[in-house]
């Protein structure tokens, strides 16, 4: 009995001590985000490889929004990420990487500014950094990880944690399967609504996806999630 009180009690130290850790990371991401100015976060595979398609359409349209004035945020990785950083360093612009400490991502790619590489231990920290300082998401094609922030950003518009942004999907055959799905099986089952599907735009137009947040940002530039 002595031993298992003795176990509760490390237990709640352990964790009181991972709650400083957790607030010692997001105060470091507000502190090295809060000047970063208008941006947009851009989510696809780390498994891409430079030259193919998807690595130079992120590319592209990180170029088309950093002319515009907006911050590239990824989150700091190879392939997709990768090229989006790239894209806004050869635009001149402001590149952000919000690396994670996972065994395949052990540092940041070679494209992100020093000013704005993070590294983060918690998943849901990193997220909360990719949501409060972006005008708009842009998601080339993807695994888990991308997916994963596409659901979220989508359920926090859905029911209102957050004020409606927009969300741009590119590479329109890679994502047909999915709309397919949602429109023929989630929405027919009620589970989702027709204006949640809404939320999307699906092109393989930079200056599309570019010019729809542009006119986004000037509509409500003084809104801030979060």
């Amino acid at each position: 009995m002595e031993q298992e009180h003795h176990d509760t009690d490390h237990a709640y130290s352990a964790d009181s001590w991972r709650i400083f850790r957790i607030l010692a990371e997001f105060v470091d991401g507000f502190e090295s985000m809060t000047n970063i100015g208008p941006s947009v976060s851009i989510f696809g595979s780390a498994r891409f490889q430079p030259a193919t398609p998807y690595y130079n359409l992120a590319i592209d349209v990180s170029e088309q929004l950093s002319q515009r004035g907006f911050a590239i945020i990824t989150g700091g990785g190879p392939g997709i990420m990768e090229a989006a950083n790239r894209g806004a360093q050869s635009a001149n612009g402001r590149s952000c990487g919000l690396g994670i400490d996972i065994p395949t991502e052990a540092e940041s790619n070679e494209f992100v500014d020093s000013k704005y590489n993070l590294r983060f231990r918690y998943f849901f920290v990193r997220k909360v950094m990719f949501i409060r300082y972006a005008q708009g998401f842009v998601f080339l094609p993807g695994g888990l990880g991308t997916l994963d922030e596409l659901f979220e950003a989508l359920t926090l518009i859905q029911t209102k944690k957050i004020q409606p942004f927009p969300i741009y999907l590119m590479g329109k055959v890679y994502w047909e399967d999915l709309l397919k799905w949602m429109r023929e099986t989630v929405i027919a089952q009620g589970c989702i609504s027709e204006s949640d599907l809404n939320l999307l735009h699906v092109t393989d137009d930079p200056e599309e996806v570019a010019n729809g947040i542009e006119r986004h940002f000037q509509r409500n530039r003084f809104v801030k999630n979060f």
